[in-house]
């Protein structure tokens, strides 16, 4: 079986809600990083089989198939092709395992997988807000617990899952607050020491917007003390230790040994294992757990074997969960912050994960490294990847 490999990844910055990526069309954004992959890696788009693009809200300026409109909007041939993927958040991670799994089965020689989320312009939710996106069956699955009171509009909640996730594993508002302002402060030190640095894009007519912009600095446990709980009035769960509402996109280039030296590129890391998992879909953020142990299991690598672990910070609940349950050392998990300090743009959230891993993966000489996804539904990925 052919191998796959990285070559490259990149990222814009993050951008806050109504911040200074508000008024770019996700098209347009998506673009950014693929010309910006072109670019860096001197790469033929000719050459390449496919792209294949997450993004969650396909609605409005993010609907008909913006994986296709992507590569018109970079200028890339129209004989490229590009496919959409949404599966909820873990949508670019599966639009990278996907293109990997292509690669490896000899399908495709050279593929991007990518994504972009611009949750200023199509809000969370606007596809569900259309209608009821699980009918009679699902609902009489779950009745009981939909009809219980606990959830709004008796219908599945992320922050009711959080909610019963730092209930279960006894997250106090206080272990979640100082979880949250690591997040923080280690976003800042990663920005602070140019971590960041060498994946960025810059956006034309955006000089100024050079990082991720949702971090706050000088957060602490004391000043998120002061918030307001978001989904239960005696609840844990607020604004600052749940992600942030932002805009982004992310690519990456994959392709095998062979064809990365035909065409003179130097890959970053191989594909090391894959693995997607469910999970309740009622807690629905809990399925990194399994996936984890899943990809474990196929990779035949322990916990200690991984140098750095990307755990998608949706609720502070879920990589807190997610560390009692694998036992992860603090200084592994994260340790470049994450969603809670500099946003989750839901469908460029995977790659954008991976493109943080993988280059602080290369900085630091970690062997391997593994990112894990949190995804409404209860579903979740997990991949592993070995520095070259």
């Amino acid at each position: 079986m052919p191998e796959a490999v990285i070559v490259d990844a990149v990222r814009t910055p993050i951008g806050k809600r109504n911040g200074s990526l508000a008024d770019v069309h996700p098209a347009d954004l998506s673009a950014y990083v693929l010309r910006a992959l072109q670019q860096r890696t001197g790469i033929d788009p000719d050459v390449i089989d496919d792209v294949v693009w997450g993004c969650v809200n396909q609605v409005g300026d993010q609907a008909a198939q913006i994986g296709r409109y992507a590569v018109l909007a970079a200028g890339w041939p129209e004989t490229v092709p590009g496919v959409t993927i949404n599966r909820a958040c873990g949508s670019s991670q599966s639009s990278f395992d996907f293109a990997a799994g292509m690669v490896m089965s000899g399908q495709y020689d050279v593929v991007v997988a990518g994504g972009v989320e611009a949750m200023t312009r199509v809000p969370l939710g606007a596809g569900r807000d259309l209608g009821r996106p699980f009918g009679p069956l699902v609902r009489e699955r779950y009745e009981a617990d939909l009809t219980s009171g606990e959830f709004p509009n008796e219908d599945f909640n992320q922050g009711i899952g959080a909610e019963r996730i730092a209930k279960k594993w006894g997250f106090s508002r206080q272990r979640l607050d100082e979880y949250s302002s690591r997040s923080h402060e280690l976003a800042a030190a990663a920005i602070d020491a140019g971590a960041f640095d060498g994946q960025l894009v810059r956006i034309p007519g955006k000089d100024d917007f050079t990082a991720d912009e949702g971090l706050r600095r000088g957060t602490t446990a004391e000043k998120l003390a002061k918030l307001k709980p978001s989904f239960r009035e005696d609840g844990v769960i607020h604004a600052g230790n749940a992600s942030q509402i932002s805009d982004g996109a992310s690519a990456t280039l994959i392709t095998t040994p062979e064809k990365a030296k035909e065409l003179g590129l130097t890959p970053i890391a191989r594909y090391h294992s894959g693995a997607v998992s469910g999970a309740d879909p009622l807690m629905m953020l809990t399925g990194p757990i399994p996936a984890t142990q899943k990809v474990l299991r196929k990779s035949g690598l322990s916990i200690s074997d991984i140098g750095a672990f990307e755990v998608n910070e949706a609720f502070a609940p879920v990589p807190l969960a997610w560390q009692a349950e694998l036992g992860a050392e603090d200084k592994v998990l994260n340790p470049l912050g994450g969603a809670i300090a500099v946003g989750h743009p839901l469908g460029a959230s995977g790659t954008i994960l991976m493109t943080r891993l993988l280059h602080h993966m290369r900085d630091k000489s970690i062997r391997y490294g593994l990112q894990t996804m949190c995804e409404g539904g209860g579903t979740a990925n997990a991949t592993i990847v070995e520095l070259l």
